[in-house]
């Protein structure tokens, strides 16, 4: 009797744990197992082949759907489409700076330099790198359908923003095709939410697996990759962000450096940017000047669709990736992760697991092993403290430069000349 109760009470301790916290257990029981049993805990790479294949499952349908919404989700008001048109192109702009950040230091660091394994699978060989002008001309699919069936991920991104942009469009008549895919995205949530129940256990089989074939010192590599991610996030904020407020807004960055204080630490232990929202958006009316307006559209528009710092993490992750299994990228691949994280952003932000989604995005576009993500997955909790506090940095810049820019900044409360008061 003793025993069935202690049995049923681990079981609830373990459900009751957070999904960062089994996955960081499934690494070290994974390595503790390839360590003792060597290359004979091959065995358990079915479950890490499992995992693998249920994320590949659901890349295809998430992006599409998840994307089409979050197109026709926006307003179609002058003014909110104007605001919403800057909001975006910063956002993306951004997006697109932060991975090439990422790219640059893992270039320069090579956390991944040395440990050459080898991939437990192996898909279709990899043709000829295409061209700048052949990437850009294949990103607009001659066949829809195909390029859904075939996972052409840039394709079908490109189709999913023109058919959400169309539903917009096309107003009324739009809208029951608009409640589908709002229905099918948060189908695809639910289902992505349960395939991630599943990482402690895949983690666990392919980091048993790489261990034991490897060693435990495929490990050590990984400090090198939180070094690097961190200190992109600092070079992202304290010298970009501040330099495009500096620039772009002729204002006092030291101002908009100070106002983070509060929703940094928020979104550092929560890594939540929709959780953060309340405080990123108090401390851009209260402490930036920013009107209620732009804070109350701006910032959630950023919090579903900016995703600067796990565009840096993943510009670190996929070079690690490619590096630690030996893989060289052509600039053409260079040019494809960073234009596929940048669009894919806006269809995956709010998706739990999102940064590890994404990231197999990235490594499925350009013809990396996804087994990679188990390396990175034990130290995921760590790199989205560090992303999820870019990210709202991010989201407070953006409503600063387009409250400046439309006249919307009292700056009187910027230069702290005066206290906010809360208005109807």
């Amino acid at each position: 009797m003793n025993n069935k109760k202690n049995s049923t009470q681990s079981a609830g301790a373990w459900t009751r744990l957070e999904l960062w916290k089994k996955i960081l257990i499934g690494m070290i029981l994974g390595v503790i197992a390839g360590t003792l049993m060597g290359p004979d805990a091959e065995i358990f790479k079915p479950l890490g082949t499992l995992f693998i294949n249920a994320i590949k499952m659901l890349i295809v349908p998430l992006v599409f759907f998840s994307l089409i919404v979050g197109i026709t989700s926006m307003q179609d008001t002058s003014k909110m489409g104007r605001i919403g048109l800057k909001a975006i192109v910063l956002y993306l702009g951004t997006t697109a700076v932060a991975i090439t950040i990422g790219l640059g230091l893992a270039t320069i660091f090579t956390p991944g330099a040395g440990l050459d394994m080898v991939a437990m699978t192996t898909d279709a060989e990899i043709p000829n790198a295409p061209t700048l002008v052949q990437t850009l001309l294949n990103m607009i699919p001659k066949n829809p359908v195909g390029a859904l069936a075939a996972g052409n991920i840039l394709q079908i991104i490109v189709f999913a923003i023109g058919l959400g942009v169309s539903l917009v469009l096309i107003g009324e008549k739009g809208n029951p095709a608009i409640k589908l895919f709002e229905s099918l995205a948060e189908a695809m949530y639910k289902l992505t939410e349960l395939v991630m129940k599943l990482a402690p256990y895949g983690v666990f089989g392919l980091m048993a697996w790489v261990s034991g074939k490897y060693g435990a010192d495929v490990l050590l590599p990984l400090v090198k990759v939180i070094a690097v991610v961190y200190l992109g996030a600092l070079i992202h904020v304290v010298i970009f962000y501040s330099g495009m407020i500096s620039i772009l807004g002729r204002l006092n960055p030291v101002r908009y450096l100070r106002s983070l204080t509060n929703p940094a630490a928020v979104a550092f232990t929560t890594t939540s940017s929709s959780g953060t929202l309340p405080a990123t958006i108090k401390a851009s009316r209260e402490e930036l000047g920013v009107s209620k307006g732009v804070s109350s559209f701006v910032l959630p528009l950023g919090a579903t669709i900016n995703m600067d710092g796990t565009a840096l993490y993943q510009g670190v992750c996929a070079l690690f990736i490619a590096q630690a299994f030996g893989v060289d990228l052509a600039a053409s691949d260079y040019i494809t992760i960073i234009l596929t994280a940048t669009l894919a952003s806006v269809g995956t932000a709010g998706v739990p697991g999102a940064g590890l989604i994404m990231l197999s995005l990235v490594l499925t576009t350009v013809g990396l092993p996804l087994e990679g993500l188990a390396i990175v997955a034990g130290i995921d909790r760590i790199l989205d403290m560090a992303r999820t506090t870019v990210n709202i940095c991010g989201d407070m810049m953006v409503s600063l430069l387009v409250a400046k820019s439309e006249g919307e900044l009292d700056k009187d409360i910027f230069d702290g000349k005066k206290k906010f008061e809360e208005t109807a």
